[in-house]
């Protein structure tokens, strides 16, 4: 869907923090909340219902976890995006909800600009979002040294290899295309190339394949 605001499901089953974001996505012109649930069950459900382009998940809740509503969410046609909402940066839960296919992961107490800035990068699909505490949660909690990771990044030509390094700093499009001194156009078509190969839903995913294989270890700024 396109042209009116991004349409955005909010799953989370303290109903303040729900008010507390819906109001502060409600704020805005280019966004609107559709619906709400407070349990993963009934999210998954008015995932299949609402046709949203954005879900923002927590990740414990009753009924059903956040990590399963996740994968279930994404399983539906033509599936929405899926921000899941932590307490904690360094959450085994967030990992595990970003294996299940999220694109990135919020804190709770995130700041309100920060919370819509992530919500507009996810819709867009253009970088991992809240890149410094994403790059945390996986410099700690990924194992290096997959083997099939290292196959699937094997079969990256050098640039590839060169701009999912620089897509796992967290860096955009445009400054990766700035940085490699090459065309924006250029980039997108290396990123679309780079998803297929590693069969990566989106950047977090090819991000995390690029720890698994080693290609990036922790620490790497």
């Amino acid at each position: 869907m396109t042209g009116g605001p991004v349409r955005v499901l909010l799953v989370e089953d303290q109903e303040l923090i729900r008010a507390g974001v819906r109001m502060v996505i409600d704020s805005q012109p280019d966004m609107t909340v559709v619906g709400e649930a407070g349990d993963g069950l009934r999210g998954v459900r008015e995932a299949r219902r609402l046709r949203p382009e954005v879900v923002v998940m927590d990740v414990r809740m009753p009924v059903l976890d956040g990590i399963e509503a996740t994968r279930q969410v994404l399983a539906l046609p033509d599936p929405p995006k899926v921000v899941v909402l932590t307490t904690f940066d360094l959450d085994e839960h967030a990992l595990a909800a970003i294996r299940a296919g999220a694109s990135g992961f919020l804190l709770k107490d995130a700041p309100a600009e920060d919370v819509l800035a992530a919500l507009r990068t996810v819709h867009a699909g253009d970088a991992v979002i809240a890149a410094s505490t994403t790059r945390r949660l996986l410099d700690h909690l990924v194992p290096a040294f997959d083997p099939g990771a290292v196959r699937s990044v094997a079969s990256l030509t050098g640039r590839e290899r060169e701009v999912l390094v620089a897509m796992a700093r967290g860096w955009s499009n445009a400054e990766i295309a700035d940085r490699l001194t090459v065309a924006a156009g250029t980039v997108k078509t290396h990123v679309g190339h780079i998803l297929a190969k590693l069969r990566a839903r989106d950047r977090v995913q090819a991000v995390v394949t690029a720890y698994e294989a080693g290609l990036v270890r922790p620490g790497d700024r």
